[in-house]
């Protein structure tokens, strides 16, 4: 039995995946999105989307194909360098694919969007408030408007609103921050990155510093530090000018290959993010609460460096949704979920902890080069 009132707090992957399938399978449900329109903020990068994961949501959702006919050619390369350009890992796409195919943000997002019905999603809701109500929950917006529903699932983030109805447990700083930056027109423009970069997964390691990130025509990339959660505002680099962010990156990466840090220098002028990287703690769960779940980075938090966050976040929606359609009563089919997302999440924050442990560590990166000579060696497929 379906619950009369879904409302779905965030319009990322988790909430649009776990809406999707809701509504085809004639459940109606209300996505609030504290943002103004799809196109409010960046979105990031690029995603490995895996077969045991990710795709199961896809296909559930009626959009796989939609997904692989809009994946990079190319984008299970992986290679692997240190500060000084040596290549230290060099594998190419696996002929058929290795199960992770790679797809932008962006793409998967706007698929995601435009498979609802009109109107499913409410723009320019955020939510500052919930609290239980009679019936349900009530959901108070930053304009003074609220909402009550039957079954509030919170997938609105890392600092979800909803999240302080099941657990007082907020993210914690890991240690790492992470510059985002990209190029643009690499074929044309930038074709030298491009050659360093390849067209899949590339990673230079050294000394509790990266540069990493995804090839293409536009590089999306990041740099990454082991620093004090203050640095960016301690740093002396002002974040508003282009300049001021390429001579301050520069002088944290001194030493680099200059073929490296050309990727700093190149940069487009416009595409700076700085994302101090927290996560919330491995294994978290909580007491059953009646009405309310979290699916996504709400649940389970966890740093970028094992590919699992959005993974994780659509396996959560489709499992959630297909509880729900599965005919048993509301608090049995949230039970049921749970039961399952809590170990799978723990799983992969703990993977996701392991892979920031190997890739920043003092001088060079020998844990990940033995993390990918052993994956390697024992899947042919490259999965």
């Amino acid at each position: 039995m379906s619950p009369r009132g879904i409302a779905i707090v965030g319009a990322g992957l988790s909430g649009l995946v776990c809406a999707r399938i809701l509504q085809r399978n004639g459940i109606p449900v209300t996505v609030y999105e504290a943002d103004a329109a799809p196109d409010s903020r960046r979105q990031g990068g690029s995603l490995d989307i895996h077969d045991d994961s990710g795709q199961i949501a896809l296909k559930e959702a009626g959009l796989y194909e939609e997904f692989r006919a809009r994946t990079h050619v190319g984008g299970e390369d992986v290679r692997l360098l240190d500060k000084t350009g040596r290549v230290l890992v060099d594998r190419p796409e696996p002929a058929g694919g290795g199960g992770r195919p790679e797809i932008d943000r962006t793409e998967l997002r706007q698929l995601l969007l435009g498979s609802l019905e009109p109107g499913t999603i409410a723009w320019g809701r955020k939510v500052v408030a919930a609290r239980p109500a009679e019936p349900g929950y009530a959901l108070e917006f930053a304009d003074g408007s609220g909402v009550r529903a039957d079954l509030v699932v919170g997938a609105d983030g890392a600092w979800s609103r909803i999240r302080s109805l099941l657990t007082p447990a907020k993210p914690r700083y890991t240690g790492i921050t992470v510059v985002e930056m990209r190029l643009t027109d690499a074929v044309t423009e930038h074709p030298e990155a491009l050659e360093l970069t390849g067209r899949g997964s590339f990673f230079a390691l050294s000394d509790n510093k990266y540069i990493g990130g995804h090839g293409g025509n536009t590089i999306a990339f990041g740099c990454g530090l082991r620093v004090p959660e203050n640095w960016v505002a301690d740093s002396g680099i002002d974040w508003q000018d282009p300049e001021s962010v390429r001579a301050g990156l520069l002088r944290e990466y001194s030493g680099w290959d200059p073929a490296l840090t050309g990727l700093i220098r190149e940069c487009d002028d416009d595409a700076v993010w700085c994302r101090p990287i927290h996560a919330l703690p491995t294994g978290l769960t909580w007491e059953r609460v009646p009405g309310v779940t979290l699916v996504g980075d709400a649940a389970h938090l966890m740093s970028p460096f094992a590919g699992e966050g959005a993974n994780i976040a659509l396996i959560d929606g489709a499992d959630l949704a297909r509880e729900i359609l599965g005919g048993s009563d509301v608090e049995t089919a949230l039970a049921r979920y749970e039961k399952t997302m809590f170990p799978r999440g723990a799983e992969s924050a703990a993977a996701s902890q392991n892979g920031l442990d190997m890739m920043f560590v003092d001088g060079r990166p020998l844990k990940m080069v033995a993390f990918f000579e052993g994956l390697f060696a024992g899947n042919s497929e490259g999965k």
